[in-house]
């Protein structure tokens, strides 16, 4: 029974791969970039500096670049097709699961929660939870001033939770007032109206969202969390995931992480890492 279930897990992954739109089925994504070169790749489409698309054009960030990188290593230094499909917070797995993806790089947080239904390769980063303030919110200096406020929820995302919640799902356990929006870029819309107090998220994610209109905003610097940015596979896919974790192991060595982080988030204020991440275990 063990050998049935193990074949027919295989089958379900040679049908997803297959499922984004070649007639040949794949042992793992890594196959299909070095045979087919082509993939699809999901990611955030409104997040500034990290994945934002404009216009007609591909999305543009440190995100968009570092998947690059990684997809031509796959692909042994071969230009690879890359279609861009849009994967916010509430739908990343799912996408993997159902193929219409076949990673998702997209601030991406590991988990052990995700663990359960996802591959993940890398990190290629670690950022930090931190907070977004209007610049004039002088009562708000660090994330325990959150109690009692209003702050940004978006589905999918566990940065919420992060605050509300103790340990170990969460990390502060203050009561606050969740007001609901769909993205990041929403929430920032309704930070500047006056309908919330903070948002709190990754402080990549902020950063980018606020080096548009940096004298409206604040960001606290004052992180409390490690999120492990990484690549998402479909549950299983370990061939691709070790390939990625060797990307990203070059990425780091050759310099390139720190030149795309230099260009993306070199004006923010961040404290940009300038070690690579140790690699996470692929299951």
């Amino acid at each position: 029974m063990r050998r049935t279930g193990a074949v027919l897990a295989a089958a379900a992954m040679a049908i997803g791969l297959a499922a984004c739109g070649d007639a040949k089925a794949y042992s793992s994504v890594e196959q299909k970039i070095r045979e087919a070169g082509v993939v699809t790749i999901g990611t955030k489409w409104d997040q500034p500096n990290l994945s934002l698309k404009q216009g007609h054009g591909d999305p543009q960030g440190f995100d968009i670049d570092v998947a690059k990188y990684i997809v031509k290593e796959l692909a042994g230094g071969r230009d690879v097709t890359i279609t861009w499909r849009e994967s916010r917070q509430a739908n990343r797995e799912a996408l993997l699961h159902n193929g219409t993806v076949d990673m998702v790089v997209a601030s991406y947080s590991i988990t052990a929660a995700r663990k359960n239904y996802v591959t993940f390769a890398g990190p290629y980063v670690i950022a930090h939870q931190d907070t977004l303030v209007r610049a004039d919110a002088a009562q708000i200096v660090m994330a325990t001033d959150l109690k009692d406020r209003r702050i940004c929820q978006v589905p999918g995302s566990n940065s919420y939770k992060r605050i509300t919640e103790p340990p170990p799902d969460g990390r502060l356990g203050l009561r606050a007032s969740l007001v609901g929006a769909d993205s990041y870029a929403e929430c920032l819309q309704k930070l500047s109206s006056g309908e919330l107090d903070a948002v709190t998220t990754d402080d990549m994610i902020l950063a980018g969202l606020a080096s548009h209109n940096p004298r409206q905003y604040k960001l606290l610097k004052n992180p409390f969390t490690d999120e492990r940015y990484a690549v998402g596979l479909k549950k299983g896919d370990t061939a691709t995931c070790e390939a990625v974790n060797r990307a990203v192991a070059k990425m780091w060595q050759d310099g390139t992480a720190s030149r795309l982080l230099q260009k993306w988030f070199g004006n923010t204020g961040l404290n940009l890492p300038t070690t690579p991440p140790a690699a996470e275990k692929c299951s």
